[in-house]
């Protein structure tokens, strides 16, 4: 079964404060509240807003530390682990309408590659979702998705055409914790190629993600497909932390991480 959890709250508050400079409402050079006002803001203590601030420090959002006050800076944004998941919040904080088609949504026993990725016995029941996701309209991303039994029946529950799944299985108290990615390139095979409007074995750059929870037990693998000429990929490191692999959208300028 699930192990509901509640998200942590120095993770919430990270959330929160990460929002405010992804909309603008933070912009670059703006000061930050005190921790003292930040504390007040939110009705808690000094570690989580600590904490919160060491998260977007180690991000390039903010500088600052050390006796300097923290303000936003211009630094090229690592996206969280939530916004990578989830195609929805990055699309849209990047100035697009995300929107999604679903083909399937089905039960049935894993093959022994969904169970490998999953972690589990091959024929272990799983849940697949085959969605079409788009950028303004326009086929962006094949997305494979496989979840164990447990975790994918919530989906039948959710119009997966309305939306982030990332987002609704966290609502529902899925402890989606942590992933590990892989970026390769892959051939467009005959569907991909209708469902993305590209030519067959056109290249195309693909995702395989699996998600985890802080105990290690696999909660989701993925296929993502992308068209290159839409969205590309971008690391940014730093001497002070290893920042996560972000997306980027492929007519923007290769240094701007979005």
């Amino acid at each position: 079964m699930i192990n509901r959890v509640t998200i942590p709250l120095h993770q919430r508050l990270s959330d929160e404060l990460r929002a405010r400079v992804a909309s603008g409402r933070w912009q670059r050079g703006f000061r930050l509240p005190s921790e003292a006002e930040l504390c007040a803001e939110f009705g808690t203590s000094r570690g989580p807003v600590r904490q919160a601030l060491a998260a977007l420090r180690s991000e390039g959002l903010i500088t600052g530390g050390r006796g300097r006050p923290p303000e936003v800076s211009g630094a090229v944004p690592a996206q969280s682990f939530s916004t990578f998941m989830s195609f929805s919040e990055w699309a849209a904080g990047s100035g697009f309408t995300p929107g999604q088609h679903t083909y399937e949504l089905a039960r049935r026993p894993a093959c022994a590659e969904v169970a490998a990725m999953l972690d589990v016995p091959a024929d272990t029941p799983a849940v697949d979702l085959l969605r079409l996701r788009l950028l303004d309209g326009v086929p962006a991303m094949i997305e494979r998705t496989s979840f164990p039994a447990d975790v994918g029946r919530l989906l039948f529950d959710f119009d997966t055409d309305s939306g982030s799944v990332f987002a609704y299985l966290r609502d529902q108290g899925v402890p989606l914790a942590r992933g590990h990615h892989v970026v390769d390139a892959v051939a467009a095979d005959p569907f991909d190629s209708d469902a993305l409007q590209v030519p067959e074995a056109a290249p195309l750059l693909r995702e395989r993600r699996r998600s985890m929870a802080a105990d290690g037990r696999v909660l989701e693998a993925s296929d993502d497909r992308y068209r290159p000429d839409l969205v590309t990929f971008s690391i940014e490191n730093s001497l002070e932390a290893r920042a996560p692999l972000t997306r980027v959208h492929s007519t923007n300028d290769a240094t701007e991480a979005t």
